[in-house]
């Protein structure tokens, strides 16, 4: 993240419910801009739901111009058939993204669930109330897949700031906490 101000699309990828989220980050103070989901379970042809997944990005990215797109990455499960459709989904969400000049960046649940809570096997629940915490947002979403797409957002937000120094004057804990006063608790 190079600019002044960055917005961050996540996504939390699926066939049934679609989470997305969009953070804006100012000044490396994250801003909770929108969150929603996308229901899909009421559209029975799986292309038809493909094509809606793709359209929804489409139309966040002309209401939002994020700078920056990131995705949970699919999880191994037992059942074969839902890690197809939720690859499908995942990668119709990438390709709308590429389609409007976004690259996409790969989060993995836990990797996701320990950026923002600090455990890799924290519950959905435990990822909403720290969002509320970071973000300071009041309801809770009617699904919390909505959330997981704000907390992955917030993950990329965080890794690039691990990974970027550029204006931060020490990397010490002094420089960390002064840079990172939005994720203290009081």
């Amino acid at each position: 993240m190079h600019r002044k101000s960055e917005i961050i699309l996540g996504i939390d990828p699926g066939t049934i419910v679609m989470g997305y989220g969009i953070v804006k980050i100012e000044k490396n103070k994250p801003e909770l801009l929108e969150m929603g989901v996308l229901k899909l379970s009421k559209y029975k042809d799986a292309n038809q739901r493909l094509q809606i997944i793709y359209n929804k990005i489409t139309e966040l990215h002309k209401a939002f111009l994020p700078t920056q797109f990131a995705i949970e990455a699919p999880f191994f499960g037992k059942n074969v058939q839902s890690m197809l459709k939720l690859g499908r989904a995942q990668g119709v969400a990438i390709a709308s993204a590429m389609q409007h000049g976004l690259s996409a960046q790969e989060y993995s649940p836990k990797k996701i669930k320990q950026s923002i809570t600090g455990n890799g096997n924290a519950s959905k629940e435990q990822v909403w109330k720290m969002l509320q915490q970071i973000l300071k947002f009041e309801d809770k979403p009617e699904f919390l897949d909505a959330t997981d797409a704000v907390a992955v957002a917030l993950c990329h937000f965080y890794q690039a700031m691990q990974f970027n120094t550029k204006g931060i004057e020490n990397n010490n804990w002094e420089s960390f906490l002064k840079n990172n006063a939005h994720r203290i608790k009081k």
